[in-house]
This record gives structure tokens, sequence and C-alpha cells, in this order.
């Protein structure tokens, strides 16, 4: 897996390699089972039942990432946050920040585009319960660390969707930038902000699932406040 990641040249490569991954048993086993039996409101649509790339600009300064994708979501669409009611209020909200084209995301041919962001998970299958296991997080890890160190000479902030995500970016720190990951780590919360050297800032925000969105705990203020202390971290316009 280390070998095949850091053989990606580009942000195209890369997406190949991890559309064609099949490192970890049981979630290749959960994403294709996912794929066959199907959602009945999809019934008729051909699943993707596969590993999902990042999506969003090469020149990104502003990086999103998430836990994993969802089974009905990025799982059945190919795009990650695409397809489900996740999608439906991060990119709605990065739409009222000028930082997408549109505010809904429902098909990867839908014509979205990104402004100075770049979106990526993780862990890039869908794990069953959305919880992957520690050795399936480590095992993905170096798509993501190969990921942010393709867009490194532009990344200047991260957002970090809950604490999961919170998480996986200290050994970003150490494998991509150098950088000793701070210790204790910093306590994840919406709104967290870390700031370090050599590497890019780091903010905390509540995971846009329907757990938080439905029940109020996320709200679409909350989620404008974080985007707008990104773009003016990364000194986006």
């Amino acid at each position: 897996m280390v070998v095949r990641a850091a053989r990606a040249t580009d942000l195209a490569d890369l997406d190949g390699a991890v559309s064609n991954c099949f490192a970890c048993p049981r979630l290749v086993s959960w994403r294709e089972e996912v794929a066959r039996t199907k959602r009945a409101a999809f019934r008729e649509q051909h699943y993707w039942g596969r590993p999902v790339p990042g999506f969003g600009t090469p020149d990104a300064r502003i990086g999103i990432l998430g836990l994993a994708p969802a089974a009905h979501g990025g799982n059945r669409t190919g795009r990650i946050f695409t397809g489900d009611r996740s999608g439906d209020v991060l990119f709605a909200a990065l739409h009222r920040a000028g930082l997408a084209n549109q505010p809904t995301s429902v098909a990867a041919d839908d014509g979205l585009t990104l402004r100075d962001t770049r979106i990526f998970a993780a862990v890039r299958c869908a794990p069953p319960d959305n919880k992957p296991t520690p050795v399936e997080r480590d095992t993905c890890a170096p798509w993501l660390h190969r990921e942010v160190g393709l867009i490194r000479p532009t990344l200047r902030v991260v957002v970090a969707l809950g604490a999961f995500a919170w998480a996986a970016w200290w050994p970003v720190l150490r494998d991509v930038y150098g950088v000793r990951p701070p210790s204790p780590r910093p306590v994840f919360g919406h709104g967290a902000h870390w700031s370090g050297t050599a590497a890019p800032e780091l903010l905390g925000c509540y995971h846009v699932s329907q757990q938080n969105t439905f029940t109020g705990r996320l709200t679409p203020l909350m989620l404008d406040d974080v985007f707008a202390r990104a773009k003016q971290l990364a000194g986006v316009d």
C-alpha cells in the first residue's frame, strides 16, 4: 500500500490507484455487498462499490478531511459526500462560502466544481456502521498522506470533520511534513484550532452527519463560521 501510494505522480494517478484498492477484506466485502443489495430507492442505479478518491482542485488551499464514504452516498455515486444528506449540508455550506459553484452534489456528472478546496477521507471505503477499525484506518493512511503530499505546495488549512478525522491528521504531520505531532494531542471540538510551524492550520468542525444536523448540534451558521475562518487563514477571498 505504501509503495503504491508513493508511486502516484499526480492526483489523477493517485485517484486511479485508490479506486483499485483491495487491501482491507472486511471493507471490500461490505462495499461490494452494499453495491449488490442496494437501497430500495436506488435499486435501478449502478453502484460504484469501490474506494472513493478525493475531489476538488489540485492547487487547493483548503482541505476538508472526512471519516469515510457513506454506504449509499459516495459508495453509490463514486464521489465523496455525493448523493446523501451529509453532502447536502456540506456543499450547501461550501456554496454559501463561495467555494463551490452549486449548492448540491447528487451525482459524479452533475457539474459540481470546487474553488481552492479539495475534499478527502481518512478511510476510502464505506465501513459497516460508519466505523472503520484502527487497522483499517492505518492501512488506508498512505492514500491520505500521498494526497496531502501532492497538494502540499498550496495547502494552508485543513478542516477536520469530526474527531476521527481530527485524530487522522496527526500522522500526516509526521509522514508528510516531517513535523512531530503535539503531545498531548489537542482535544477535538467544534471550532478547535491548532497552529504549528511548517504545516497547515487545523480547524475542528462537527461532522455533517444527520445525527448532528437533525438534532441541531451542527447548524448552518456554525458551518458558515468554520468555512469563513478557513478562508481567512488560507488567504482565500
